[in-house]
């Protein structure tokens, strides 16, 4: 009897796929840049907050997050390069074993103390703090509960705790009628995690937090609010989004980002001591992560420095974000209602945002266009988003091209 045993079956050339052949066909960028529309990746040569300089020249700066125009500012700076003559460019290891320093506290204790919490805990970027907490505490048997449009880092975080056989359950978009009738179908003895944007980064929108807390009560849920794009922004003191409705004791956990209103990097979440001493030793994220760099940390210390000091910084930022939600309304624009600093302006088609933003670009003016599949069909935008830096002789020119391309555009009369 022969022991020879046959080679397994390979495919045929006609039948195999190469992993690459994707990337190859993916030309919609290509295209894009071909048309010269391409908005992306555009290399920003010096930053002076409302004024930076691109290819070359000088543009308006109407799509950065850096709300109170920290990034510049000469004492976070300083406090940056002090952080570095200190203790050099990086920690060498996680927050877990070597990566921990003296700043590393201090900036958690801070934290805690300024958003009315008993302990804080950082991670490296804002990104990864979503994939940090949520799949760390919602396992096999347990639920998320989660707004359809919330940010991205977050549907990263819920899709490791689904690879973790946690259950996964959407609701309609700031829907809280949805929400219960979603929520209400859960076993109501499993732990549940209801988890939203607190201003939801693409339209500004802000949740109902309200109406959203007694039905996450009502069927036994926790609650983790992403404020991203509120802390520094909304809420007493720049205190974000439960302080902006004065129900702070009754939010579980507030996460949130140096990427924007701490002008540096890296992530944070707030919440009960035993909860934070739970993920500070458990999540992955934390543990095999490289902890937060002394400059970014440094540098976020400087902005909670400043934003406690300088209140006022906020009321300009919000002046600024309303005189022109107001203006491109004045002007005839399709412009979603909010009260946070960003204000999205509705264009309804791809090309046509490409168009807008080239035209924009060209007299001086960089705003972000958002396009499908990132926004459904017909929302296509022009989002612009504001600091408190920005002077009235900026926003006045931001109006005056919009409504010269949205004219010319054919968008308004």
């Amino acid at each position: 009897m022969s022991t020879h045993v046959a080679p397994h079956p390979t495919a045929t050339a006609k039948e195999s796929v190469d992993l690459f052949q994707k990337c190859r066909d993916f030309t919609r960028a290509d295209e894009v840049k071909a048309a010269g529309f391409y908005p992306y990746f555009r290399a920003i040569e010096e930053n002076e907050g409302p004024v930076v300089q691109i290819e070359g020249r000088k543009v308006i700066m109407a799509g950065s997050n850096n709300y109170l125009g920290l990034t510049a500012h000469p004492k976070v700076k300083e406090a940056a390069i002090r952080a570095v003559e200190k203790y050099g460019t990086g920690c060498s290891g996680s927050r877990y074993l070597t990566g921990t320093l003296d700043l590393h506290n201090e900036l958690e204790a801070r934290l805690a103390k300024f958003l009315h919490k008993e302990a804080c805990l950082l991670f490296s970027t804002g990104y990864q703090t979503g994939q940090g907490i949520i799949p760390t505490l919602v396992q096999r048997g347990e639920y998320v509960v989660t707004d359809k449009d919330n940010h991205a880092c977050i549907v990263a975080g819920y899709m490791m705790a689904k690879g973790m056989f946690a259950e996964i359950v959407r609701y309609k978009h700031n829907d809280m009628n949805d929400l219960e009738r979603v929520i209400k179908r859960l076993p109501l003895e499993a732990g549940k995690l209801v988890v939203s944007d607190g201003v939801f980064s693409t339209t500004g929108e802000i949740v109902h937090l309200p109406d959203l807390i007694p039905i996450a009560k009502k069927y036994n849920a926790r609650i983790l609010v992403d404020d991203a794009h509120a802390i520094g922004v909304i809420g007493k003191g720049g205190k974000g989004t439960a302080s902006h409705f004065g129900v702070e004791d009754q939010i579980d956990m507030t996460m949130g980002t140096f990427s924007k209103t701490f002008a540096s990097l890296g992530g944070f979440v707030v919440g009960e001591e035993r909860v934070i001493n739970y993920l500070k030793h458990q999540s992955p994220a934390l543990i095999f992560s490289a902890s937060p760099t002394p400059a970014s940390v440094a540098a976020a210390l400087a902005a909670l420095d400043i934003l406690e000091k300088e209140p006022q910084r906020i009321d300009r930022l919000l002046r600024n974000a309303e005189k022109m939600r107001s203006g491109f309304k004045a002007l005839g624009f399709n412009v979603l209602d909010g009260q946070s600093a960003v204000v999205p302006v509705i264009v309804g088609d791809d090309m046509i945002a490409f168009q807008f933003w080239r035209a924009l670009f060209d007299a001086g003016v960089f705003v972000n266009a958002f396009i499908s599949p990132g926004v459904p069909p017909g929302m296509q935008m022009l989002r612009t988003s504001y600091m408190s830096a920005h002077e009235d002789v900026h926003l006045d020119r931001i109006l005056e091209l919009f409504g010269e391309v949205g004219k010319k555009l054919g968008l308004l009369n």
